[in-house]
């Protein structure tokens, strides 16, 4: 299986492979829909309090590189948890995924 996470890191941006599942695909004609929902692996900078998952934040939709061909749209939600201690919401921090990936700190910003 490693092989071809490999690949498709080539493919995709790494970052969907690490952090997001895959729920759903959709082709329709030359048009391509990948679905992605984050993991419920809450960040490593918030790991000291006790985070429960609450749910996603508005899906948001991305157009990617073309693909053979196909036009190719992403559609990301992202994950968002409550620290039960403070009460405070707790979310992945995209600025500092972006500086250990190829991620853009434009496309990080986007996904703010």
């Amino acid at each position: 299986m490693d092989n071809y996470l490999d690949f498709i890191k080539m493919v995709l941006p790494s970052f969907l492979v690490d952090y997001f599942d895959l729920i759903k695909s959709e082709k329709h004609g030359e048009v391509m829909h990948l679905y992605f929902e984050e993991r419920n692996t809450p960040p490593k900078e918030n790991s000291f309090g006790r985070l429960m998952s609450k749910g996603f934040h508005k899906e948001i939709t991305i157009q990617d590189f073309p693909l053979r061909g196909h036009r190719v749209f992403l559609h990301v939600k992202r994950r968002r948890w409550l620290d039960q201690d403070s009460g405070h919401v707790v979310e992945r921090d995209w600025n500092l995924v972006a500086q250990g990936t190829r991620m853009t700190k434009e496309f990080a910003a986007f996904l703010k």
